[in-house]
């Protein structure tokens, strides 16, 4: 075996230092979703003052450009960590968030508003320098509950960052304290700074409490891929898999799963926020903030309590297309909440939406990692190829759903402002049939193997 298969465990991962990673993780799922409640309204805002009219093109630009970003310099991340040690680019990266928040709140102009997002998206890009930190001081017995640490906040990032979004958005106009402040003139200021504090009390546990991982022993002194070289690498690995058998569709089914479910994160708030005589939902931003928890907690309460008793019961093989079909269900549903209504229907297509993702995400992985084990093919390979494309589509999702929602909001059924969610709906019913193809193992030739 080499080297890299018997792995040498060179620092013992404080409950602290694992702490400082959770942290890490929470605050990138934070940063993407911190935005969703009142992005809509802070471009309504700054494209009004700008004479602008396409309010959905930039919502999708803005949606699209931190996941960009991620994808562009996540390979640069990983190589610097690389040559100096994770802990100073982890701790580069939570600097970075602090000051890119606090610009993105304080923007006056879209432009502003789009080099602070992907700013924050670049700085935000270190989620595999936590993943590598994790596999430098694990075995492989606590490899995969550690590597746990991420999807659980991944769960509560995502749930605490739209609602800090939603609560703390415009306090001037909900708190008398905030009147005549900086914070009337820059409504969305307010949320940026609370995710840029908890940015900096990260930072300063992570100075105190994360120990380098990497020792300058084994850390790389030019492995002569440059940033360019990087970016290939990663499309050229992610093409050969999407070549490669039942791998291919596996990965083709989560990038189809992502886009549809992405195009939501566009125009969700797009459609609640519009006007009740329009069709819309009438939403504030708190309102907002508030559905985007419930898909959180229920998407949480899924993966933590009901995704093994599912398993077990139906094998994942059923579970990817019923997770795809239920999903699809719920963002097709969206447009069509009626207004006296509006709480309990849109309760209950939230909950499709979350439990079918909630479904989908452990299925998914679980499917491509058996897979992998049964063809003979490097698990981080795939698992790699699989990140760059759910990337692609997080980057495609957004903007796609900003575009469709800008040439057809204002056109008459069926080509109107439910044509978007059609669209999620439709992408999600060819991701199921499409996971219909997926020939699985048996399990008594799986333990032979």
């Amino acid at each position: 075996m080499t080297e890299r298969q018997q792995p040498q465990q060179t620092v013992e991962a404080s409950a602290a230092a694992l702490f400082v990673l959770f942290l890490v993780t929470m605050i990138d799922m934070i940063g993407f979703g911190i935005v969703i409640p009142f992005l809509t309204y802070l471009v309504e805002d700054l494209a009004a003052a700008e004479g602008i009219t396409e309010v959905g093109l930039w919502v999708g630009l803005l949606m699209t450009s931190y996941s960009a970003a991620q994808f562009l310099f996540s390979p640069f991340w990983g190589s610097v960590s690389d040559r100096i040690g994770r802990r100073p680019v982890l701790m580069i990266g939570l600097i970075g968030n602090t000051v890119f928040f606090a610009m993105f709140g304080l923007a006056n102009t879209l432009m502003i508003a789009l080099a602070a997002r992907f700013l924050a998206g670049v700085f935000n890009g270190n989620l595999a320098v936590a993943r590598a930190y994790i596999g430098d001081v694990s075995s492989p017995a606590q490899m995969t509950t550690r590597m746990g640490i991420i999807g659980a906040a991944f769960g509560l990032g995502f749930t605490i960052g739209p609602f800090i979004g939603g609560e703390l958005s415009n306090p001037a106009a909900r708190w008398d304290y905030f009147e005549s402040t900086i914070f009337e003139t820059y409504p969305y200021l307010l949320p940026c700074l609370a995710a840029g504090a908890l940015s900096m009390f990260s930072l300063i546990f992570a100075y105190w409490k994360l120990p380098e991982s990497l020792p300058k022993s084994k850390r790389s002194k030019n492995d002569g891929l440059g940033w360019n070289a990087r970016i290939g690498k990663s499309v050229s690995q992610s093409i050969s898999m999407l070549k490669s058998g039942s791998i291919s569709l596996i990965i083709w089914v989560t990038m189809l799963f992502i886009f549809g479910f992405t195009i939501m994160h566009a125009v969700f708030i797009l459609y609640t926020g519009m006007d009740i005589s329009l069709g819309g939902l009438g939403y504030n931003e708190a309102q907002n903030g508030r559905v985007f928890a419930i898909i959180g907690i229920a998407g949480i309460v899924t993966q933590g309590v009901l995704i093994g008793p599912l398993s077990r019961r139906f094998g994942p093989e059923k579970l990817l297309p019923i997770s795809c079909l239920i999903t699809g269900l719920g963002l097709a549903l969206v447009p069509y909440t009626q207004t006296d209504w509006a709480l309990a229907q849109l309760f209950v297509v939230v909950i499709l939406i979350a439990v079918g993702n909630g479904i989908f995400q452990p299925t998914s992985s679980s499917l491509l990692t058996t897979t992998a084990k049964q063809e003979g093919i490097n698990l981080g390979v795939v698992m790699g190829a699989q990140e760059s494309v759910s990337s692609f589509a997080r980057i495609l999702g957004p903007l796609t759903g900003g575009i469709v929602w800008t040439f057809t909001v204002s056109k008459d059924w069926p080509l109107d402002y439910h044509t978007s969610f059609h669209l999620c709906g439709i992408v999600m019913l060819f991701a199921a049939i499409l996971s219909l193809r997926i020939k699985v193992i048996p399990n008594d030739i799986l333990e032979e193997s």
